[in-house]
């Protein structure tokens, strides 16, 4: 059986783990593939809301083994902050299973994503300030502590000395800060040994076993394309590789098994943090979808940037991910918007694009050039198909898959896990 992935096509926060959580009675596996507990979902089951960081939204469907995979980098006192929690809520954590290659979060590396921040000033990029760029940093240097070492110490206390030798240079002459001390970190890591070690395994060998047996799996990505390293609007990215092709690399699971790969797009569009975002809005417009879409950060309760929906941003996530399809989401906050503007060009200085500009700058100074589509004020949180929904809602949906450039096979018309409208099947259409 081949595996699916989902990818979020906007700045995250699309709507990811509801997607997850549609598919997780019909999948074997979730497996996170990159990213750490900077990347929140929110998942509405029965009308209970459950916030998650780093666990795969897969977690909450009975039967699927939830896996986190060699690209995230982990916070392991936050992994079990977060199954705590879930248990405390009656959740069923015990499948969950841990690759051995994935990458810690130490202490320090929160300590530099902090100051480091602070030091930029103006040029901040608007971090979580959970460590996860540091991480990421030591990975790529060579620098980096891995799940399996804190199961041998002397390794483990290599490497945390190695990692540190810089590290403290750094703290002491630059940022005014203490040095840290190398037990304390040792001590640390070697605490959460005993009660992570049932959980690691070689991910990449049971993710492949298992397509080899005719199970499915789901490669549910963390963040979203425009904050990709490499193709979002860089330098206000992530530190990994959140498109399709990152979450080959994240799981160990060949591009050649991968048979769909799923947008998750809002109606509208988000961001959090420092960036370009040609379709913010600065008005009680803004206010609205904010307070009416919940628009709050699912790690740091930070109020979300909101605009109108990017039909140039869609049209280039499908071509960097290869959508096949596109799950929109929300639909439901535009409820009771007399008219709804959809940006389907660029004014940069005076030129009309298209298509997203090649540089930064120029993506920088794009205006939004929009067409405008009549509201609805019917409620559509009941709809199961596309009749369903009012003739001025159908209208603008087919709109937007016109303009995305990808076939709309689901839209989210509420929170909850069955307020789905489903045209064509995610796994086997």
């Amino acid at each position: 059986m081949p595996a699916i992935v989902i990818v979020g096509a906007q700045w995250g926060d699309e709507g990811k783990g509801k997607a997850t959580d549609l598919l997780g009675g019909r999948v074997d596996y979730v497996v996170k593939p990159n990213g750490g507990n900077n990347a929140g979902h929110t998942v509405v089951v029965g009308g209970e809301k459950y916030e998650l960081k780093l666990l795969p939204a897969g977690i909450l469907s009975p039967n699927v083994v939830p896996i986190i995979g060699n690209g995230v980098v982990v916070n392991l006192e936050a992994l079990f902050e977060e199954i705590d929690g879930l248990n405390a809520r009656g959740a069923d954590t015990s499948r969950l299973l841990v690759s051995a290659n994935a990458h810690l979060v130490a202490p320090y590396h929160q300590v530099l994503d902090k100051v480091t921040e602070r030091f930029l000033g103006k040029r901040a990029i608007g971090t979580t300030g959970r460590g996860i760029g540091p991480a990421y940093m030591d990975k790529v240097a060579r620098l980096g502590i891995r799940v399996q070492d804190i199961f041998d110490e002397s390794i483990l206390r290599q490497k945390v000395e190695g990692s540190l030798r810089q590290k403290n240079e750094l703290l002491v002459k630059v940022y005014n800060r203490r040095a840290v001390d190398v037990e304390e970190i040792v001590e640390y890591f070697l605490g959460f040994a005993e009660r992570l070690a049932p959980m690691v395994v070689d991910s990449t060998y049971v993710l492949n076993k298992a397509l080899d047996e005719g199970k499915v799996v789901l490669m549910e990505g963390g963040q979203a394309t425009f904050l990709d390293v490499d193709h979002g609007t860089y330098p206000f990215v992530t530190s990994s590789n959140p498109t399709a092709g990152g979450s080959s690399v994240g799981s160990g699971i060949g591009p050649t098994r991968i048979s769909r790969v799923v947008g998750i797009i809002k109606a509208y569009t988000t961001r959090v943090g420092a960036g370009p975002f040609p379709t913010e809005l600065f008005d009680e417009m803004g206010e609205y979808l904010q307070k009416t879409g919940g628009e709050f950060g699912v790690n740091t309760g930070r109020p979300r940037r909101c605009g109108w929906y990017d039909a140039l941003l869609a049209r280039h996530a499908s071509r960097v991910n290869g959508f096949t399809d596109y799950f929109l989401t929300k639909l439901d906050v535009l409820t009771g918007i007399e008219r709804i503007p959809v940006c389907v060009a660029y004014d940069v200085d005076g030129v009309r694009h298209d298509e997203m500009p090649m540089t930064q700058t120029e993506f920088h100074h794009a205006k939004p050039i929009f067409e405008y589509f009549d509201g609805w004020t019917e409620d559509i949180s009941s709809a199961k198909t596309i009749e369903d929904l009012p003739a001025n809602a159908q209208t603008y949906v087919r709109a937007l898959e016109r303009l995305s450039g990808t076939r709309f096979s689901a839209i989210g018309v509420g929170p909850d896990r069955d307020q789905t409208i489903v045209v064509n099947d995610l796994i086997l259409d």
